[in-house]
């Protein structure tokens, strides 16, 4: 065997190759440190009495066992808008590894980015060991447990480790690269952050399309933070995404999916959903959506998408609950009806045969972009349905349709689209259902008896079919 082929001989000699690159980036280091600011207590409004007991917890056994541990990102972020962070995200220089030993609740979780979470009942504390830069001439077979890269350009494993300041440019955005320390109650910023949070400013740390390339569920990040905070993006992070965009195919579906709950169910979602058209991303996500925008937004689609954002915006913040189900099936209603219609016309099909079929191949095609949870397509057949069901309402067939579990997602998609189309007769429809739900028992039966005016179209009766005739005997007996 030759020594350029033997297994030893290669790790000494990548090792090496290492060890020469580190010492020719020294000064680059150096650089990077004196670009850091340290923010005093005295200068900033972060109190310790605003942060989770159990984060606290977490940072405290670290500095205790001797790591360093900092808070960071969207609760650093949060807490110096004044704002109330929704969770706490914990970083330090311990390993995954490391962690486990040190907290008896802790899970690791992750292959692309190993985390550990510790749990605290139903509270989870997501610490991440400070990341570090990547080189290509590490992609040797031996290291792609550690980092492996595709050749677009996207992160499929990123478990290498560093220091602080690698993990600052590690991270997305300058706004979610500051970090406190519950050692000297500082904040300390490496990329300018507290700058950009002041102006208002989304900006992406190094270059944005390697940044996008390397994970292009950032460019959705990107508009969902600056939605969320009504904060500008700064034109060099901006002027990437429209020509990126195609890149969230690449992203597996269930992963989008989650990203579109936290981009429209998460409290801003029409003006996320306004971003995300100006910058083209609401394609790659709802592809039969796309097809059917016009251009000056007016269409029916268009008016109920608008107006199931803004409502479900104003029932998240006045802590209401949301469904998805409810949500997905008023932004798909148009495509599946304009389908069922064509299938009707096409096909010669029952108007419900063409129904059911347009369902199926409306949610196939949502499903391999967004891979939207069973248990949510469902929901999501059931109230299209009703839809149907709503104007047979004569008889115990009204009581019988109040009892169905999804009924009331069901009427409030039947008031959405009498609102969208100003349709007189589905604001009647509407309208009787609302006093209907309210009405005492004997009031229900007197409306149920009124319905005499306006009767619910009936089936045309079905001719029997001719039996051919038995075909005559000429024979004689």
């Amino acid at each position: 065997m030759s020594l350029s082929r033997c297994p030893i001989f290669t790790r000494v000699a990548n090792f090496c190759r290492r060890v020469l690159k580190r010492d020719e980036e020294a000064p680059e280091e150096v650089e990077t440190e004196s670009l850091m600011t340290v923010i005093p207590r005295e200068s900033h409004n972060i109190s310790r009495k605003d942060i989770s007991e159990n984060a606290l917890k977490v940072l405290y056994r670290l500095n205790k066992a001797g790591y360093e541990a900092y808070l960071v990102g969207g609760g650093v972020r949060d807490l110096l808008l004044g704002k109330k962070p929704k969770d706490f995200d914990v970083t330090t220089n311990a390993t995954p590894e490391q962690m486990r030993k040190l907290f008896r609740n802790c899970r690791l979780v992750g292959r692309r980015f190993r985390l550990a979470h510790v749990m605290f009942g139903p509270e989870v504390i997501e610490v991440a060991t400070f990341r570090g830069h990547h080189q290509m001439e590490e992609a040797e077979e031996e290291d792609r447990n550690s980092s492996q890269r595709a050749q677009s350009g996207m992160l499929l494993r990123d478990n290498i480790f560093g220091s602080i300041e690698d993990d600052a440019q590690r991270r997305d955005l300058t706004i979610n690269s500051l970090y406190y320390s519950v050692a000297d109650f500082t904040v300390r910023d490496y990329v300018g952050g507290l700058q950009d949070l002041q102006q208002g400013v989304i900006r992406m740390i190094g270059d944005p399309e390697t940044r996008y390339r390397e994970d292009p569920v950032r460019m959705l990040r990107v508009v969902r933070f600056a939605a969320k905070l009504e904060m500008s993006i700064a034109a060099e992070t901006a002027e990437p995404i429209p020509r990126l965009a195609t890149l969230l195919h690449d992203i597996p579906p269930a992963r989008l999916f989650e990203e579109s709950l936290k981009l429209l169910q998460a409290g801003y979602g029409y003006r996320t959903y306004q971003m995300m058209r100006e910058y083209q991303l609401f394609q790659p996500l709802f592809p039969t959506l796309t097809r059917g925008f016009t251009e000056h937004s007016d269409s029916s689609m268009e008016r109920m998408l608008a107006q199931v954002l803004k409502n479900t915006d104003t029932r998240i913040q006045n802590d209401m609950r949301v469904n998805p189900a409810f949500l997905f099936a008023a932004m798909f209603w148009y495509p599946q009806l304009e389908s069922a219609e064509q299938i009707a016309q096409e096909s010669g099909l029952t108007y419900y045969d063409a129904f059911a079929l347009a369902m199926n191949e409306t949610l196939d095609e949502a499903c391999r972009a967004l891979a939207i949870p069973k248990r949510i397509t469902t929901l999501i057949r059931d109230i299209w349905q009703l839809q149907l069901r709503m104007s047979r309402r004569h008889g115990k067939r009204a009581w019988k349709l109040m009892e169905h579990p999804k009924f009331r997602a069901a009427y409030d998609l039947l008031a959405l689209r009498a609102d969208v189309e100003n349709n007189p007769e589905l604001q009647r429809l509407s309208q009787w259902w609302g006093e209907f739900q309210a009405a005492a028992p004997t009031q229900q039966k007197n409306m149920l008896n009124t319905l005499g005016d306006d009767p619910a179209p009936r089936r045309k009766p079905r001719r029997p079919r001719r039996r051919p005739a038995a075909p005559r005997n000429n024979s004689a007996p």
